[in-house]
């Protein structure tokens, strides 16, 4: 199990190494290599213009319609005081 562990580590290890050879190798690269002499940007030729498009008329929609104003009822009165409920009567004993 160890040697698994080990083995993994060390694949690690080289991989790190192997990318800084890479970066390093890159940044050389980079140093090296003339600069790349500025493009300039190319004129783009006038864009064509729209033509307008006609307004369509709008619809004309209905009012709303009226909703029926509804009157309810008046609730009924309702007793202020509830009778309470006793617990019903225990079993007697003979």
């Amino acid at each position: 199990m160890a040697s698994h562990s080990f083995f993994i580590f060390a694949f690690l290890v080289a991989i790190s190494f192997s990318n800084m050879d890479i970066g390093l190798a890159g940044r050389h690269l980079m140093q090296t290599t003339p600069a790349i002499p500025s493009l300039t940007n190319p004129t783009l030729p006038p864009f064509p213009t729209l033509p307008t498009i006609p307004t369509l008329p709008q619809p004309s929609l209905p009012g709303t319609p009226t909703i029926p104003q509804v009157t309810l009822p008046p609730l009924p009165n309702l007793p202020s005081s509830f009778p309470s409920l006793s617990p019903p009567p225990s079993p007697s004993t003979p």
